[in-house]
């Protein structure tokens, strides 16, 4: 039998060791298997944290969100609720709208052309026909408080009497002989009234006061 046969060669008993040959190493090892992850979790966790924090300054009046500062923000709050805190007074004298304004400003949507099904539409006779036996004033009661799927039209920018019209407006394209509602007549002051009657009454007390004279000698 030859040498080589009786002694194998290191080389193959050196195949069969692992990577870690001593307990550094394995200590080595285990310390890495356990702080790569947590530096990993970290690196994330702070990645998505710091997504979430305000951009920009992050105390002052020009706070940036996102990089909207912070008078931006009030000023699209201040807009969405203008008209919850917000007294509008309108000239009482302005000419009233016509029917045809109203109808073009706030009613096509819903009874012009295609408009939406179930309301009656412009210039539909036979839509407009059953409606118009009910009236004016009737038909102009459902417009301002609403029917069925109609919303209340009044209280918007038009009052009673500019959506009366838009309402005969509408009618007598359907066939109807509604007049355009007049514009209500002022009421008379009420001081301008009791005025006359002041006056009227102010020479009464002279006549008394003439007739005291006359029966001063009686006595």
């Amino acid at each position: 039998m030859s040498e080589s046969a009786q002694n194998p060669a290191p080389a193959t008993e050196e195949a069969h060791t692992g990577p870690i040959k001593n307990p550094k190493q394995l200590m080595l090892a285990v310390l890495f298997s356990f702080v790569v992850p947590i530096l990993v979790i970290a690196g994330l966790v702070f990645y998505v944290v710091s997504g979430l924090k305000p951009s920009g300054a992050a105390t002052g009046e020009g706070m940036n969100l996102y990089g909207v500062s912070q008078d931006a923000r009030d000023r699209d709050v201040a807009e969405r609720i203008r008209k919850v805190g917000m007294v509008e007074i309108r000239d009482a004298n302005r000419p009233l709208a016509t029917g045809e304004t109203v109808f073009k400003t706030q009613c096509v949507a819903c009874h012009g052309s295609p408009g939406i099904p179930g309301a009656p539409h412009f210039g539909d006779a036979a839509a407009w026909g059953p409606r118009i036996g009910q009236g004016l004033a009737t038909l102009t009661e459902h417009a301002l408080k609403g029917k069925g799927a109609m919303p209340p039209q009044g209280g918007g920018d038009f009052g009673d009497v500019e959506i009366s019209r838009a309402v005969a407006y509408m009618a007598n394209s359907g066939g109807a002989k509604f007049e355009e509602p007049a514009a209500p007549a002022a009421a008379a002051p009420a001081d301008g009234a009791s005025a006359p009657a002041a006056a009227g009454a102010a020479p009464a007390p002279a006549g008394m006061a003439a007739s005291a004279p006359a029966a001063a000698p009686r006595q």
